[in-house]
């Protein structure tokens, strides 16, 4: 199986199959988050709820079993002496964001479902889910960018 998912992607780049996967997966997940936020705008709560739990919890599938792995492999090791060379800033910025997203986004999915102990029950959700959003969708934008970089125009 480990030899399966280093072994070359199917997207025509330099990138292994489990880089290929994660950014297909990532890009499914951003776009199931937007169809969920449009349910919520019109109204439908139920399919609202039930898309962004599915697209919480495949997000952070993905995030726990290859972009964390990832990152304390071949990014860690280099900061901070290598923040500043190559990809190195980018991917930890991207990091940064993604995991503020996901913990954000895991929690008001939780609170959505009502998983969480009645003191953190807020009543508001749209600041939190506004926020949770936006994060997400800047770290996509940043993940694609890293990937370009990376696996398209990076080194051979």
């Amino acid at each position: 199986m480990q030899a399966l998912l280093t072994g070359p992607g199917f997207l025509g780049t330099r990138a292994p199959l489990h880089s290929d996967l994660s950014l297909i997966l990532i890009l499914i997940t951003a776009a199931l988050f937007t169809i969920g936020w449009r349910m919520a705008v019109r109204k439908n709560f139920g399919a609202h709820r039930w898309i962004q739990t599915a697209a919480a919890i495949l997000n952070t599938i993905v995030v726990l079993s290859v972009m964390i792995a990832s990152f304390i492999i071949y990014i860690l090791p280099g900061i901070p002496g290598k923040l500043l060379m190559g990809t190195y800033g980018v991917t930890t910025v991207h990091a940064f964001i993604g995991m503020l997203g996901l913990v954000l986004g895991v929690f008001v999915m939780l609170r959505g479902n009502e998983l969480v102990p009645q003191p953190l029950r807020f009543e508001n959700y749209k600041p939190f889910m506004w926020t949770s959003y936006a994060l997400y969708m800047l770290a996509t934008l940043i993940g694609v960018i890293v990937y370009l970089a990376v696996y398209v125009a990076g080194p051979a």
